[in-house]
């Protein structure tokens, strides 16, 4: 990756990070914190890796995205609005009667969104069942779904993991933002699930563990799963991450799991995301 694709991926991180402050401010309720972890996979899927074509949400061809944490949405709606998907205003109604951006991901409200999501665990099922499906329908599709750490204590997650080894779904990408806390503290004193590594190469997965907010770490992962490709293994990517990555006053407080920012904790969050923007765009 070069140095200016790198910034632009850079920008769009920042851009999505925006986003997601400014819809959940203007919901008054939402979850920041595991949104902002995962800003910077989600700009290299939809800017980078993933194929897909805002001008036609349902083309058959497309790459399809599930993020199995589905309260994580307010990332993948700043990405939607950004690439085209919908209007940028729209990110204002997140959560409100009526919107077509609702507090969990909803296929048929949102365009652009290939699966209902928010059970935590259940979203891995159906990115798998689509991973199986278009090894016979559209053997060029492949399937990414976003799961959190906290999720992995869900014994359905596991249990997909077998599915997809006995059907050597290698189309498969299964994405961990593993920021290390959840609603209720650290992973860890909740429900520990390390070792992950070896957890999910027991269940028949290759696996890379990288920096979820390096983008040369980021390419070097996805371009490993493409690599993976062929060898009948689903591929499992390990991001270690910050919880409210990129908002100094959220990082690492389990506390922003699952509240929104006041309007003074909305403009210091502003004016520090603005700043770094500035300084990328200098470079």
């Amino acid at each position: 990756m070069n140095n200016e694709e790198k910034k632009q991926l850079k920008l769009a991180a920042v851009d999505i990070r925006k986003g997601i402050m400014a819809s959940t401010h203007a919901a008054k309720s939402g979850h920041p914190g595991g949104s902002l972890s995962s800003a910077d996979i989600i700009a290299y899927l939809y800017f980078k890796q993933m194929r897909i074509d805002p001008k036609d949400p349902k083309w058959p061809l497309r790459d399809r995205f599930v993020l199995s944490k589905g309260h994580g949405c307010p990332a993948v709606y700043a990405a939607l609005a950004m690439k085209g998907f919908f209007a940028e205003e729209e990110l204002l109604t997140l959560r409100k009667s009526g919107s077509i951006l609702q507090g969990h991901p909803n296929m048929n409200m949102t365009p652009g969104i290939d699966m209902s999501t928010g059970s935590l665990g259940q979203g891995l099922s159906a990115a798998v069942g689509m991973a199986k499906g278009a090894k016979h329908m559209c053997p060029s599709v492949n399937v990414y779904a976003l799961c959190g750490d906290g999720e992995l204590a869900e014994g359905i997650i596991w249990e997909a993991l077998m599915f997809a080894n006995k059907y050597k779904l290698d189309n498969l990408c299964v994405i961990v933002d593993v920021n290390g806390l959840q609603i209720d503290g650290k992973t860890e004193d909740v429900m520990p699930t390390e070792p992950l590594v070896d957890k999910f190469a027991s269940f028949g997965c290759t696996v890379a563990s990288i920096d979820g907010h390096d983008f040369d770490d980021l390419e070097r992962g996805f371009e490993s799963f493409l690599k993976n490709q062929g060898t009948g293994k689903p591929f499992a990517m390990l991001c270690r991450t910050l919880k409210g990555k990129g908002v100094a006053y959220m990082e690492e407080m389990a506390g922003w799991h699952g509240k929104a920012p006041n309007d003074a904790q909305f403009e210091i969050a502003m004016a520090e995301l603005n700043a770094h923007r500035k300084a990328l765009e200098v470079l």
